[in-house]
């Protein structure tokens, strides 16, 4: 198993971020690994409902199918998909208010953002892997704070 994890403070309140975050037409905007969803994002934003996603992962095309697994509206979003070679990937993002929450409108969010990947071929490149999937959530969380913000 790998295990990926990053975090950045974004100057925005957590229903912006999360409407960037959950706007499937923006996705390929920020996130660093996605390429398309052949079928569009998810049709239905709830537990259960599934869709597919194209990635490039460490370089290489990757389709995963996945299912969402729970679902917090401007707190948490965590998925679970099946890629290719059985492997198995989670993903969790995590937003946290700071500052101002008080209804302003104004403050800050933490967004984390999670990530798990099982299976045999993991083992093999565990820590190319790790590195690379690091990487690409700084570079995603960067992104996403500057649409945003």
């Amino acid at each position: 198993m790998a295990e990926v994890s990053a975090e950045a403070r974004i100057e925005a309140p957590a229903e912006k971020v999360w409407a960037q975050l959950t706007d499937w037409s923006a996705y390929g905007e920020w996130n660093a690994t996605h390429t398309s969803f052949p079928g569009g994002g998810p049709s239905a934003l709830e537990v259960g409902g599934t869709f597919q996603e194209n990635m490039k992962l460490m370089g290489f095309p990757a389709e995963v199918e996945w299912t969402i697994e729970e679902l917090k509206p401007a707190r948490v979003l965590a998925i679970r998909g099946k890629g290719p070679m059985a492997v198995t990937v989670a993903t969790r993002y995590t937003l946290t208010p700071v500052g101002d929450g008080g209804g302003g409108g104004g403050g800050a969010t933490t967004v984390r953002i999670d990530g798990e990947f099982t299976g045999a071929a993991v083992s093999l490149m565990a820590g190319k892997l790790k590195d690379s999937a690091t990487a690409a959530l700084n570079e995603s969380l960067r992104k996403l704070a500057g649409l945003v913000t």
